[in-house]
């Protein structure tokens, strides 16, 4: 066993026995006559037991300490027993650490999602028995090599080396595109990160099942739909009829108009659904002249309401992407800020740059939105208030419209609301979608205001 000397100060007692080494000395110079050399020997003999404890302790150190510690004192017992102790911590901590992991292989083998741990070079380090079925990995062949090696999608290999692993990326994992993924990366640690890939084949076939559902529905009803409604209006028209009649012909033909444009809205979402996002168009959009075209269609919304429409625009400000997409995100914006905005209210429209991009803004003095509502705007048929939305004819389409057409042409939509004091609905676009156009003239007047105000 070793020998503690922590009782008291190691240096004391290294300091008693070089004293007592050199007493000897002066003994046995006193009794030889030949000091000097006797002090010498004693120093010798001094330095020969440091060295013979400095080489026990070295070779304790390349045995691994897995051996008891040599017996030793004083300022060498105090760092042996340091040592010891360190060692003895490590070693109940390595075993610590070896049960989490083998509870971490345990729990990840047991998963069904595939789960690949990825080095810094996403050269892949281990991976669960899910990741052998659904990724078709091979163990040990393709330990070591890079996942985007064997994970070519562009999709994927995009995702992987952007950086930006805030959303999961979905992409087939053959040509045939009959099995479809969805995956996760979660960095971690010292440049390591933990790839989580599943199976969204059924949820993919299901969410395609109800597109074309949609699509074949509404597709079938529009043609009926717009026969009745003509002879809706046919008949209304009809001067022999009792006013009665006449009203409830009003009331079946407004309605009738209802149902063609969320047929109308839904054929809409559809498309966007189902279009390809790489075939999108890509020329350039004007959009000053798109949102000078949506407000002569407002005038005819707004009509005697006594309402107030400002437009601030940057006339040189164009947009590359899709013209009637576009057209539609930006139309269902300002149509809900007016039905959504008392009679005399403001509706401002705003259209302009700065270093994070473009941003098309609609601001409204209207009813406003509590704040529980807010995150749910943008799903189908939602509605805050279900009665005055039937009243003023909205579809409960138009926000997840404008969703997808925004997620199509990689921009994003915020909504600012306080209940009592309007809203505030803005569509940022990255740098990369600007276009500058027109003359120098029009650029340096910057931003152009138009209002209106209905008569």
């Amino acid at each position: 066993m070793l020998l503690d000397s922590r009782s008291g100060s190691p240096w004391k007692v290294e300091f008693w026995r070089l004293s007592g080494f050199i007493l000897a000395g002066l003994v046995l110079g006193a009794l030889f006559g030949h000091l000097a050399w006797m002090l010498v020997l004693a120093l010798s003999a001094y330095t020969g037991w440091q060295l013979r404890q400095l080489y026990r302790f070295h070779r304790w150190i390349q045995v691994g300490k897995r051996s008891e510690p040599p017996h030793a004192s004083g300022v060498w017992g105090d760092l042996i027993y340091e040592q010891y102790r360190l060692y003895q911590r490590n070693r109940r901590r390595k075993k610590k650490i070896a049960k989490l992991l083998n509870r971490f292989h345990e729990s990840s083998a047991a998963m069904p999602d595939a789960t690949v741990i990825l080095g810094s070079r996403f050269d892949i380090e281990w991976f669960n028995g899910a990741a052998i079925s659904l990724l078709e990995l091979e163990s040990p062949r393709d330990i070591g090599r890079r996942v985007t090696n064997l994970l070519r999608h562009p999709e994927f290999v995009r995702y992987m080396y952007s950086g930006d692993y805030s959303d999961a990326v979905e992409f087939p994992r053959g040509p045939d595109e009959r099995v479809m993924l969805s995956a996760r990366i979660v960095p971690y640690g010292d440049k390591q990160f933990l790839l989580s890939v599943r199976d969204v084949t059924r949820l993919h076939m299901l969410e395609s099942m109800r597109r074309d559902f949609v699509a074949n529905v509404s597709h079938e009803l529009r043609t009926p739909l717009t026969v009745i409604a003509g002879y809706l209006e046919a008949l209304a028209d009809e001067d022999t009829l009792e006013p009665e009649i006449r009203r409830s012909l009003r009331s079946m033909e407004s309605q009738s108009v209802r149902m063609r444009r969320i047929i109308e809205d839904l054929l809409t979402l559809s498309r966007l659904e189902t279009r390809d996002t790489a075939a999108m168009g890509q020329s350039p959009v004007s959009v000053p002249a798109l949102i000078h075209g949506i407000e002569e269609e407002a005038r005819m919304l707004i009509g005697e309401r006594g309402q107030h429409l400002t437009l601030a625009l940057d006339e040189g400000l164009w947009l590359r992407g899709a013209n009637t997409e576009l057209h539609s995100a930006f139309s269902n914006l300002v149509t809900n800020a007016i039905h959504y905005t008392p009679d005399g209210g403001t509706i401002t429209v705003h259209w302009h740059e700065d270093d994070q991009g473009a941003h098309f803004q609609v601001r409204d003095t209207g009813i406003g939105i509590p704040p529980q509502h807010v995150h749910r705007l943008t799903e189908r048929f939602y509605r805050v208030d279900s009665d005055r939305s039937r009243n003023s004819g909205g579809t409960g389409l138009g926000l997840a419209i404008v969703k997808h057409v925004l997620q199509r042409h990689g921009a994003r939509l915020q909504i600012e609301s306080t209940p009592g004091e309007g809203s505030t609905f803005s569509c940022h676009f990255g740098p990369d979608r600007i276009v500058r156009r027109g003359s120098e003239a029009a650029r340096a007047e910057g931003a152009k205001e138009v209002s209106y105000e209905s008569m």
